[in-house]
């Protein structure tokens, strides 16, 4: 592999490259490449694509045991590197027919769960610090951020008040008169016209169509339906 020049990649903030060496999985021989100590993770992929003629849509890059991705969460991602560190270059096979019929992509699987594009920065870092530092699972950060913010904040303050419940001995009430706000703040609202499907909320307790109650039962019985 060749050195990099330095009009069409970035250099580190000082200006210094370093020598790594890259394996690629497979017969060929490691070879070492002159980069600059900071450059973004894209542009070192390019470079490795190049010199070795491989795939950059299929190519990954190992360092440490963890793969190197272009971006995370919209932003580009820089690599630090240092004279002699290793490299290992996959070339991610292409998965079979069926699934690119399926309409499956390569990326699904590494990802499942990304913030839309328009999505403010502090969610971008607080979605960043729960997958890389907490490794939550992907199902988890979708009921996460599947919340709004209205709704955390009622979470936190029944929180925050169940303790003071407790140490008033009105922990029972307290869970008592949350059920009840639940149910009420989930009712709904029914347009005018709307029947509702208990009778005792309709004008002269008058039931839906189909209701199935003992009176039903009784005239089924006695028609001889049973």
């Amino acid at each position: 592999m060749g050195e990099i020049e330095s009009d069409d990649w970035s250099n580190g903030e000082d200006g210094t490259t370093v020598q790594i060496s890259v394996k690629t999985i497979g017969p060929a021989p490691s070879a070492c490449l002159s980069v600059p100590s900071r450059i973004k993770v894209q542009d070192l992929r390019k470079l490795i694509a190049r010199n070795a003629h491989l795939p950059i849509e299929n190519l990954r890059l190992i360092m440490c045991g963890k793969v190197l991705h272009d971006s995370r969460n919209g932003q580009d991602e820089f690599i630090q590197l240092k004279n002699g560190d290793s490299l290992i270059a996959a070339v991610k096979p292409k998965p079979p027919v069926k699934y690119n019929r399926d309409g499956l992509h390569e990326d699904d699987e590494e990802e499942l769960f990304q913030l839309p594009q328009l999505t403010g920065r502090w969610k971008r870092t607080l979605l960043s610090f729960l997958r890389d530092k907490l490794r939550l699972p992907d199902m988890l950060l979708i009921a996460i951020f599947s919340i709004s913010l209205k709704a955390w904040a009622i979470i936190i303050m029944w929180f925050v008040l169940a303790p003071v419940a407790h140490r008033w001995d009105l922990g029972p009430i307290y869970i008592l008169a949350t059920g009840f706000a639940i149910i009420f703040l989930n009712l709904g609202h029914r347009r005018q016209g709307d029947m509702s499907a208990y009778s005792i909320f309709n004008e002269d307790f008058t039931e839906l169509p189909g209701t199935l109650n003992a009176d039903r039962l009784d005239r089924d019985i006695r028609a001889g339906q049973f």
